[in-house]
């Protein structure tokens, strides 16, 4: 992780959970975070939590759901920071949304958060790179197993199989202009984080992670920590972690 020293790493989605372990471990490693989410207050206390570390992290609050929202938030990290190195799309939302009863709203909020701010991130970050002729950087996006099978939360599903297959084709956009930015899929299946309760409410996020064995984001954010890690010759293009105890 040395070679990351001093670079910057955008973490979407860092005010908690996996974002948060993300972020903490990134900074452990001498790296400038940039720190996304729309909670400013829980983003300032992070920071503060990281200032003992070898690097640091910077709140910038976002609403993914918003374009000029991710815009706005690029531009102030190319003005404070340079720009960005490492793009980890952790940000990520699940609703209980199915398609005949479901809710058009809850869709809509989902496909922006899962998939159009992985491409808006994704897009801004690597053109970043480019401008700025960044040829080891990296994008990580946080997907899940949904992404490779459905279960109950199928329009959920149905967005992380899109940040599966954009994944690919964003790996094989880099390799069409010769660059060795790399691109990398992490797939977990249950962590215990907000996720259970957003999907199921409270009783039902209570008993899902008192039933189940889970990831802890600590896990995650060791995930993370390989993928960066690894050689300029190595890429791992997708890990699928599961708790032992976890069937599918």
């Amino acid at each position: 992780m040395e070679k990351w020293e001093g670079r910057v790493a955008l973490v979407t989605g860092a005010s908690m959970g996996t974002g948060r372990a993300i972020a903490k471990l990134l900074a452990s490693h001498g790296m400038r975070v940039a720190a996304c989410a729309r909670s400013l207050d829980k983003l300032q206390i992070l920071a503060k939590e990281c200032m003992s570390l070898r690097g640091c992290v910077i709140p910038f609050k976002c609403d993914l759901r918003d374009r000029e929202s991710i815009e706005a938030m690029f531009c102030k990290i190319k003005e404070k920071m340079m720009g960005v190195d490492v793009c980890i799309n952790n940000a990520g939302l699940a609703l209980d949304a199915p398609i005949i009863g479901g809710n058009y709203d809850q869709w809509e909020e989902m496909w922006q958060v899962n998939v159009m701010a992985v491409c808006i991130c994704s897009h801004l970050s690597v053109k970043s790179m480019l401008d700025r002729g960044i040829d080891d950087g990296h994008i990580i996006n946080i997907n899940s197993l949904s992404g490779h099978r459905v279960g109950k939360a199928h329009f959920y599903s149905a967005t992380k199989y899109a940040v599966t297959a954009l994944s690919e084709g964003i790996r094989w956009e880099l390799r069409g202009v010769n660059s060795h930015i790399k691109i990398t899929s992490i797939s977990p299946g249950l962590v215990q984080t907000n996720f259970a309760y957003n999907l199921m409410g409270k009783e039902g996020g209570e008993e899902c992670y008192k039933s189940r064995q889970a990831l802890k984001p600590e896990d995650m954010a060791k995930s993370v920590e390989f993928v960066l890690a690894t050689p300029p010759h190595v890429q791992v293009s997708e890990m699928m972690i599961r708790p032992t105890e976890q069937v599918v």
